[in-house]
């Protein structure tokens, strides 16, 4: 009877926990569903905003890759460029070509006279253009009293408004060109003398402060040769830190010092590090300022504290059972590492060097401090030639005021990331191809 009564008993609680169970299972699957729906709704949100932000480079940095040229006959005269007949290098240098192309546009508008309207006048043409002049004859000194038609590059207010980038529909106080200047404007491109062409110099010449002459080449180039000297000082130094930290250190107290150091270090603010280049390398040493071997130099400081953390996580994601089947058939601790656990470790070691060289690449406060924000126009050839980086050269053209700086520093941007994008996406083929699943 009392058995019966117990079990009674336990099927009226099973059935009232069963009933609980039930009750609140609706509103635990309805909890789930907003929980997923504010996932989706975040997600959906972030790429929302990452695709505006795209959209808004894009949409900027696409008309910096043509540029607008106007085509004038230039007549290249011995009387200016060299009077006393000279024709050596040095006096087809420091010629008036200037005065060539004043003459070009004086031919086309004779009608303008007066002073002011004349500088209006040569406004139109870019004042990089006599470099233009000076390096087609410096090639070829048959041009010497010919006349050529040349394509040279206008002034950027001038490409702005071609492109559509700037309102004439404003009154003439409003914007930077001038009635005037607008009349000519449409007579040259009515002729057919101006043209949109691919903006070739954006890619192969360094800085300057003309936006329509400027350029990505040298701060490329700086990129290139500080990421190098990064290279080669950091992957080798921090791997092998992480090998011996990792498989030869002894556990005492000062590797444990060690370990909570560089794990420090790796949340440094970059701008230190700049600070101790500065101190260091600069003032101390007496190392060239502005050069890719101080930038180098930083950024492997900055850098090895991210490698040696990813490194040493690769070599203890190695199984130990891989150690001790090594040490079972004789193999030293040098062996037993550098045969069997180090290959094993190296895709994840290589992903942690890559994704740290990527930051470097996107580093600018570290090299702010060093003095690679100086204004560089030659493109470096050499590791101690003063140069700036991509991220420094976004930085000083977002600064400029001249609207032609606009579309230069979206195109810059995409080049950035198109590098920080390939170099990711390096470390991410590295871990598929060669991780193994233990």
């Amino acid at each position: 009877m009392n058995n019966h009564t117990e079990n009674s008993n336990s099927d009226n609680q099973g059935k009232r926990t069963h009933e609980i169970v039930k009750a609140g299972l609706g509103r635990r699957r309805a909890a789930e569903t907003r929980f997923r729906a504010y996932g989706l709704i975040c997600i959906i949100a972030g790429l929302g905003i990452l695709a505006l932000l795209f959209t808004n480079i894009i949409s900027h940095a696409m008309s910096a890759v043509e540029q607008t040229f106007l085509a004038l006959d230039v007549t290249f005269e011995e009387s200016i460029l060299d009077p006393e007949g000279k024709h050596d290098a040095s006096t087809l240098a420091s010629a008036d070509y200037p005065m060539l192309l004043k003459r070009s546009l004086a031919e086309l508008f004779p009608e303008v006279k007066d002073r002011q309207q004349k500088r209006q006048l040569y406004g139109l043409v870019s004042s990089g253009a006599s470099y233009e002049l000076q390096e087609m004859l410096v090639k070829n000194p048959t041009l010497m009293g010919k006349t050529e038609r040349v394509w040279v590059p206008v002034d950027d207010d001038v490409d702005m408004l071609v492109k559509g980038q700037t309102a004439r529909d404003v009154q003439e106080g409003d914007r930077r060109l001038k009635d005037t200047q607008l009349a000519w404007i449409d007579k040259l491109a009515a002729d057919g003398r101006l043209e949109k062409h691919f903006n070739k110099k954006f890619f192969t010449s360094g800085d300057s402060r003309e936006p329509e002459m400027a350029g990505i080449w040298g701060a490329l180039v700086g990129s290139m040769f500080t990421l190098m000297v990064t290279g080669l000082l950091s992957l080798p130094i921090g791997i092998a830190s992480a090998i011996y930290l990792e498989e030869f250190a002894p556990r005492n107290r000062w590797t444990d010092i060690i370990e909570v150091n560089i794990n420090n270090l790796a949340a440094v603010p970059s701008i230190v590090f700049g600070l101790l280049g500065l101190a260091v390398f600069i003032n101390f040493f007496g190392l060239p300022r502005s050069s890719p071997l101080v930038g180098g130099l930083v950024l492997t400081l900055m850098t090895l504290p991210v490698i040696i953390i990813a490194s040493r996580s690769a070599l203890k994601s190695v199984p130990p059972s891989i150690r001790e089947a090594a040490l079972g058939v004789g193999a030293s601790q040098m062996q037993t590492v550098f045969h069997h656990v180090l290959p094993l470790a190296m895709p994840g070691m290589l992903t942690g060097a890559i994704i740290g060289m990527a930051r470097a690449l996107g580093e600018s406060a570290p090299l702010l401090m060093i003095g690679m924000v100086a204004f560089i126009v030659d493109v470096p050839q050499s590791l101690t030639d003063p140069s700036t980086v991509l991220p420094v050269q976004i930085y000083l053209w977002a600064d400029s005021s001249e609207r032609g700086f606009v579309e230069r520093t979206s195109a810059a941007i995409l080049v950035l990331l198109a590098f920080l994008i390939v170099m990711n996406g390096l470390a991410v083929y590295l871990r598929k191809r060669y991780e193994r699943r233990w």
